[in-house]
């Protein structure tokens, strides 16, 4: 048995001064709340699950690299999950190194593999002989230049000398400056949060087998409502080669009919579909539609044919 929710709690990627930290601080709910530091996504997501948090913030995509895929498949196979918002961090990043180290002394560097990707051209013109080790945040790589000395240097956040006694070799190593990572709170709800006008709707779909239009026939789902996707990334379900599931953003609510009916044209072609949830978008921008797709025009439909089937018409 699960334990019983603790409202007041909420995980993150730790440990503190992450940008996973930075979006849970965007959280109105969370202010003045207990914040548990967790290792990786999936202990995230097990906190959740078994009533440790009452939600967690966890990375789901970035400008740059794309869907985070670790959190696409833990959100693919742990069930009774549900995305209640989401929240966007700007994105750059600063080599650090022991006080008294110098850019010409590093050989290895301590990173994060997002982050390390994400910094690849920097680092191929000014370190081009250096080895990588992974971390599993981006500042426990900033922390273990303290535990051992494998690595003479780490990519970490801005700020991260508040938190560590280190000294910035380079700063904005990123390589686009304008990257900016998506950050979703995940909790075990199933209330959705209201309409806005400005909503996303996140859903992960298997295709019915492999043969050839079975993509097109999915996606023909959403085209013939006029339900826009904002991202659609394919992942291995695993079992076999060639068996894919795919995540999905679309853009409005389920609340809304042209939603709602793509979601039922979906759920009668595919063997498997998980609702991830309907929530605020983080830019606030509204979703611009045809009006041939409005409610009012499925409201009509859905009389007319009642009216032909009570014989009233």
């Amino acid at each position: 048995m699960p334990e019983t929710p603790q409202p007041e709690t909420y995980s993150y990627l730790g440990p503190a001064g992450t940008f996973t930290e930075v979006a849970l601080s965007q959280v109105a709910a969370a202010a003045g709340k207990p914040w548990r530091s967790v290792n990786n996504v999936g202990e995230a997501l097990d906190d959740v699950v078994s009533g440790r948090s009452a939600a967690a913030m966890i990375a789901i995509e970035n400008s740059v690299e794309g869907g985070v895929s670790a959190t696409q498949d833990a959100l693919a196979s742990i069930p009774h999950l549900r995305i209640i918002g989401e929240y966007l961090v700007p994105v750059n990043f600063v080599l650090v190194a022991r006080r008294g180290t110098t850019l010409a002394d590093v050989r290895v560097i301590n990173a994060h593999p997002v982050a390390y990707a994400q910094c690849h051209l920097w680092l191929d013109a000014n370190l081009p002989s250096h080895g990588h080790i992974p971390a599993t945040s981006n500042v426990a790589a900033a922390a273990s230049l303290f535990d051992s000395d494998h690595a003479d240097a780490a990519i970490a956040p801005p700020g991260i000398t508040a938190h560590h006694d280190l000294d910035v070799l380079a700063e904005n190593i990123g390589d686009n400056p304008n990257a900016v990572t998506r950050f979703v709170l995940v909790s075990r709800t199933t209330t959705t949060p209201a309409a806005t006008g400005a909503d996303k709707t996140s859903i992960i779909a298997e295709l019915p087998d492999d043969r050839a239009g079975s993509l097109l026939e999915m996606l023909e789902q959403f085209a013939t409502r006029g339900v826009n996707m904002s991202l659609l990334e394919s992942r291995p379900i695993g079992d076999a080669l060639g068996r894919y599931r795919f995540v999905i953003d679309l853009d409005g609510h389920i609340d809304e009919e042209r939603v709602a009916d793509a979601l039922m044209g979906l759920r009668r072609f595919s063997p498997n579909v998980t609702f991830l949830g309907s929530y605020p978008r983080a830019d606030g921008i509204r979703v611009k539609f045809d009006q041939r797709y409005g409610d009012a025009v499925f409201t009509e439909a859905r009389d007319w044919l009642d009216r032909l089937k009570s014989g009233l018409e």
